[in-house]
């Protein structure tokens, strides 16, 4: 059976805080794994989004998209992935909003309802280690995500939304690392 909530991490350990969400996937797994409920998800870890990402998305009840973000307000921004027409690159292939722009072309539905949860990072240099603000920042996003994984109804996620002042332009760049 599908597991009804999936979980992306995108990044690169290589590149200093880009390993923000690799490093709390992880970390979630473990406690996922301690606390029973490790089949209510399924964890997926990538260097970058790509287009055939769209086949993990099918028949979820819920996506999350994780990643790190050079000018995401700290600690963190949550907030709901609405599909948008612009593909913009930066450095993973493709945005959350254009992987969802894609999945109603290869299914003929909507995409499941997806959130984003962006951590701020400082340093993104290949070879960096993660920087001491960034480590703070990991055990604060761990802390956020053991409340928001207690519930899994879209609506109780809703409500763990903030930086909601930010517009769909800006929202799409939080994760980015030009």
């Amino acid at each position: 059976m599908t597991p009804p909530i999936l979980i992306f991490a995108i990044g690169n350990e290589s590149r200093g805080d880009d390993a923000l969400a690799p490093l709390l996937l992880r970390r979630l797994d473990a406690w996922l794994q301690a606390k029973g409920r490790a089949g209510d998800f399924e964890l997926i870890e990538d260097f970058q989004l790509q287009v055939e990402h769209v086949t993990d998305m099918a028949g979820r009840k819920m996506v999350l998209f994780i990643d790190a973000g050079m000018d995401t307000p700290a600690p963190y921004a949550f907030y709901r992935a609405q599909a948008s027409g612009s593909h913009t690159l930066y450095s993973h292939a493709l945005t959350p909003e254009a992987v969802l722009a894609v999945y109603p072309q290869v299914y003929r539905e909507a995409p499941p309802p997806a959130f984003v949860l962006c951590i701020r990072g400082e340093q993104f240099e290949l070879g960096a280690a993660l920087s001491t603000a960034t480590e703070n920042r990991l055990e604060i996003a761990m802390d956020f995500m053991q409340s928001l994984l207690q519930q899994t109804e879209v609506t109780a996620w809703e409500m763990q939304t903030h930086q909601s002042t930010l517009g769909d332009t800006e929202k799409q760049g939080a994760c980015a690392v030009q």
